[in-house]
């Protein structure tokens, strides 16, 4: 495989001729007006949008496509192919995520970064050489190994303090003495010392004639790897790092490439140093060089982190004009970010969501519903129907939010921005739904907003009629009789169905039957259980006996029977299942009373008198014992 690096090492200097003579295009995309008109920077024409569907979600599923296609042996058109029939992209991250992949199969890898070397050597960072050498060392590909780090060398990479580390321990438990004193020496060689030196020489002295002979004294290789390295360690002195950033390009030592350019913004993005790190993210980009997303994430996080909220939304203006386009979760991220402010800007809002949706994205319902749980985390729910508002002027469909917003707004207590909500629905081009309507019925309940609940259920019946009221109706009478209110409940159901037509379940009617057995209503039970048994439902007779037999009186008794039967009288059944629960629960007295309610044909009947003659007999052997 030795002849195969040898061919990317000439492919590289072809493609570095290449770019040395290409241009960089202007762009027309908007800028924060901290850059200047001018600003200019490259587009990738191929990157593609995506909408409804999270990107990462995508991404992964396009690198594990792109697994399964250099797994297989095939030639380069055919690989090109592939690709472009399931329109997949590599990208510099893909690269990574590939790679990474891939990290145990040695010939997929292998095809796959020497494809990507030939047909898109521009996603090729150091980065990924080093996570292509970590597959080559710690798989013990030893010869090719050691070729692509002096392809390395030529490009100014280095082998990073991870990859050096991982491959150190896998050549030592090969066994492979030589290759481990040659890979610790080859750290020596990148001048590691002498950057700890240049670091200690920037940060304990004033910059002046005396510092820059001294650094030039040292006669580093300065790489671009290496000047990274200085960089991250003068991070705590972002000042002094950009001056020594600065100088090397104008002495002619080292010329600043994206990958140094995104190191100096790394440590410039900060709050003492945010105007410097404005300006140099512009001259990156009049430069010709990309924002990382690497970048991006870690000072955006930094920004955030400090309530730095202008600048962090400034940051996503400027990483969404660029190549490296932030991903949907940024974008939740950030919205939610503003909305947990110490105020809610909301220009700075619909900044953010102006830039996203500029960029061909559309905001969903589930990016909605984060936003709406951040205002509701602190306290903002009022702010609902304002943020709502802007999301819906730049084109957020949230038609299976609807529900979800009405529920939350009643069980927040929100009576007002709960009617704003469902007029301004009304308003729109469609009408809220059913669904929607019982949702925000069952939220006034919850919040114990039983009036208001009622007014939505009567709006409701009013506007679209009761045929599918049963299940908001069944939610208002539950939470009526919870409240202790089943008598009013009883009375709401009884005019709703007289005058309009409602039909509640059956469950409904039973539920209300005995709560307000419990509740002291038992007048209002025998109501319930007529209207049953005009509208066709079967007797529901339990909850009464179990009632009377322990707390009722005969003259009750006799009223249940009365009111279960559209016919004068029920079954003697009926009659002897009151007489026995009587008696089940020692209450001989009321019995009595009411067997002497009953019609002349249940006194006389032979079962009934039997009963009482079985239940006289050993009430009488009882008295008997005890007087013994």
């Amino acid at each position: 495989m030795r002849h195969q690096w040898r061919l990317l090492h000439h492919l590289l200097r072809f493609r570095d001729r290449i770019l040395n003579h290409s241009q960089v295009l202007p762009s027309s995309s908007s800028i924060p007006c901290r850059f200047t008109a001018n600003s200019t920077f490259q587009l990738n024409p191929s990157f593609r949008h995506f909408s409804s569907e999270p990107v990462l979600a995508q991404a992964d599923t396009d690198n594990l496509l792109v697994v399964d296609i250099f797994s297989k042996p095939a030639d380069s058109e055919d690989f090109k192919t592939l690709l472009d029939s399931n329109r997949v992209m590599i990208t510099h991250d893909a690269v990574l995520a590939v790679l990474w992949k891939l990290d145990s199969n040695v010939e997929a890898a292998r095809r796959f970064f020497l494809w990507v070397s030939e047909n898109h050597p521009e996603r090729l960072s150091s980065k990924c050489y080093n996570s292509m050498l970590r597959v080559l060392g710690t798989n013990g590909v030893v010869h090719e190994f050691w070729d692509l780090v002096d392809v390395m060398k030529k490009k100014g990479y280095g082998v990073s303090k991870g990859v050096k580390e991982i491959v150190l321990e896998s050549f030592e438990k090969g066994g492979m003495v030589a290759d481990v004193a040659k890979l610790k020496g080859l750290y020596d060689n990148l001048n590691e010392k002498n950057i700890a030196i240049v670091c200690r020489i920037v940060r304990n002295n004033v910059w002046d004639d005396d510092v820059e002979r001294q650094i030039k004294d040292l006669n580093v290789g300065f790489s671009g790897d290496v000047v990274k390295m200085v960089l991250e360690s003068l991070a705590s002195e972002p000042a002094k790092a950009l001056i020594f950033f600065r100088w090397l390009e104008e002495s002619g030592m080292f010329k600043q490439d994206g990958a140094t350019y995104n190191a100096m913004a790394r440590v410039l993005g900060r709050e003492d140093s945010i105007d410097r790190f404005w300006k140099l993210v512009g001259d990156m980009r009049n430069a010709g060089f990309e924002m990382e997303f690497e970048t991006f994430v870690k000072v955006l996080g930094r920004f955030c982190k400090r309530r730095m909220v202008k600048d962090a939304v400034e940051l996503y203006e400027f990483a969404m004009t660029g190549v490296n386009k932030p991903t949907v979760q940024c974008c939740v991220f950030l919205l939610r970010k503003v909305a947990a402010g110490k105020e809610l800007d909301m220009d700075l809002f619909l900044r953010v969501l102006k830039v996203f949706t500029g960029s061909g994205n559309l905001l969903t319902d589930s990016m909605a519903d984060a936003v709406l749980k951040t205002l509701t985390s602190v306290g903002r729910t009022g702010e609902w129907n304002k943020v709502l508002k802007e999301m819906e002027i730049v084109g957020c469909c949230r038609c299976n939010l609807q529900s979800k917003i009405a529920y939350r707004l009643g069980a927040a207590g929100n009576k007002e921005q709960a009617h704003e909500f469902m007029n301004r629905i009304e308003a729109s081009r469609s009408s809220p739904d059913r669904k929607t309507w019982d949702s925000l019925i069952e939220g006034h309940c919850v919040a114990g907003n039983l009036d208001k609940a009622f007014e939505s259920f009567k709006e409701i019946v009013e506007k679209e009629g009761v045929a599918s009221a049963g299940y908001s109706f069944d939610v208002l009478m539950n939470s009526y009789c919870q409240m202790n209110r089943a008598v009013d409940a009883s009375k709401i159901l009884c005019r709703l169905v007289n005058e309009k037509k409602l039909k509640p379940w059956h469950s409904t009617y039973k539920l209300l039957v005995t709560k307000l057995l419990v509740q002291g209503g038992f007048t209002d039970a025998l109501n319930i259980l007529g209207l049953m048994r005009t509208l066709g439902f079967p007797p529901f007779t339990d909850p009464f006996i179990e009632h009377l037999s322990k707390s009722g009186s005969g003259n009750a008794a006799a009223l249940f029977l009365k009111a279960m039967t559209s016919k004068r009288f029920p079954s003697t059944s009926m009659f002897l299942c009151m007489f026995e629960a009587f008696f089940k629960n020692g209450r001989h007295e009321e019995a009595q009373n009411f067997l002497s309610k009953c019609p002349r044909y249940i006194r006389n009947h032979a079962d009934v008198l039997n009963l009482f003659c079985s239940m006289n007999s050993k009430e009488a052997a009882s008295s008997g014992m005890l007087a013994a």
